[in-house]
């Protein structure tokens, strides 16, 4: 059996459209309400809206990504309690309307990390790069975060001087620009006294405190997602190590394996990244499958190039250092095993031809995700047939 193809959409201001999905090869979509403020609840009559639009192209809603987790439940602070319970209401409403599979995080304040993103390859498309000299010169020498010297060596501190040197006022810009679009919301104009208030926030979380609060969650919102059939399906970490002095812990298999301990009903498992969890060479993602496939509910396919010195991009879907052939086959595997048909979406794509001249999400061009899913289909095609 097959994996569910399915592509992300924005909603209605996404300029790739639900006919662009559907013409893909796609069946399902992935999507969310977007235009809800994180903790507030997801009323049934707009998530029946958001699923009667997605039908009447002809496809389903297949997952949801993300149901954001507010700040607070992630900082256990202020009205986090009532956000939970706001949490179970709308995994209520969402199965009410059958829709089952839930995507959310536990990154505090930043979602994701690139520095660039408009990285030229030789090909002239585009793709997401994560440049560790430019993020430690955005971190000490643009954001100025108090205190950013102690997570970085003498060596790091150098190479970010000498990158920050070699940028022009307007680079400098587009930099910040560029780290800042990971926050939630960050169609908004951030301002450096903003970011650097919600980064003190979690001035006493480490990471077991992280942890703990995410365990907390967890044994609260479970047993619900149990008894409604939901499957709820944790992303990792991007990229998976501590960032501006905020604790990871969602990037190694030991944390994916805790976070499953923590919560053991089948309800609670995993959105498996690979371009998020291949970015550590230690995480050995075929066999994270062989030992999780039974908790992995939604599926993330994306390659990445790694380089020595931390930094990575985004790479074609079957060529980077992801062993995208050993990931399909493990998957096609679990699911044979399983009797089941889980979820796929090409995650990110190069923008590339008619899309280069277009103003789309970063990663989210039509024509590099459909390329991607071309390649992961004839892939996936292949190992079944062989």
């Amino acid at each position: 059996m097959p994996m569910e193809q399915t592509m992300r959409w924005f909603g209605p201001n996404d300029p790739v459209s639900l006919r662009d999905i559907r013409q893909a090869g796609c069946s399902g979509v992935v999507t969310a309400l977007h235009h809800i403020p994180a903790g507030e609840i997801w009323p049934v009559d707009e998530i029946e809206i958001r699923k009667k639009r997605l039908e009447a192209e002809g496809m389903r809603w297949s997952v949801v990504e993300s149901l954001p987790v507010h700040e607070d439940i992630k900082k256990a602070s202020g009205n986090y309690k009532q956000y939970i319970a706001n949490y179970k209401v709308s995994l209520q409403n969402l199965a009410s309307c059958g829709v089952q599979t839930v995507t959310y995080n536990f990154m505090p304040v930043m979602d994701w990390m690139r520095t660039d993103i408009n990285y030229e390859l030789p090909t002239g498309a585009r793709a997401l790069y994560y440049d560790r000299a430019a993020f430690i010169a955005f971190d000490l020498f643009l954001l100025r975060r108090p205190g950013a010297e102690a997570d970085y060596s003498p060596a790091e501190i150098h190479l970010a001087e000498s990158k920050l040197q070699t940028l022009t006022p307007s680079q400098r810009e587009t930099l910040f620009h560029n780290a800042l679009l990971g926050l939630p919301g960050s169609d908004e104009r951030f301002t450096r006294d903003g970011v650097l208030h919600a980064l003190a926030q979690y001035a006493e979380i480490d990471a077991p405190r992280l942890q703990a609060h995410l365990f907390y969650f967890l044994r609260e919102i479970v047993p619900v997602a149990e008894s409604l059939g939901i499957r709820l399906a944790i992303h990792p970490d991007d990229p998976p190590y501590p960032l501006l002095g905020l604790p990871r812990i969602v990037s190694t298999e030991a944390q994916l394996q805790a976070i499953l301990d923590a919560a053991p009903g089948a309800a609670n498992g995993l959105c498996f990244c690979t371009g998020s969890l291949g970015v550590r060479p230690d995480n050995d993602l075929a066999g994270i499958i062989e030992r999780m496939g039974d908790r992995i509910h939604f599926i993330h396919l994306r390659n990445i190039r790694r380089h020595q010195n931390g930094d990575f991009y985004e790479a074609d879907h079957l060529n980077g250092d992801v062993d995208m052939y050993a990931v399909v086959r493990a998957l096609t595997e679990t699911m044979r095993r399983r009797h089941v048909q889980l979820p796929m979406r090409p995650d990110h794509g190069h923008q590339m031809l008619d899309d280069l001249a277009k103003q789309t999400y970063p990663g989210y061009s039509a024509i590099g995700r459909l390329k991607g899913l071309a390649e992961l289909r004839g892939l996936e095609m292949g190992i079944l047939r062989s």
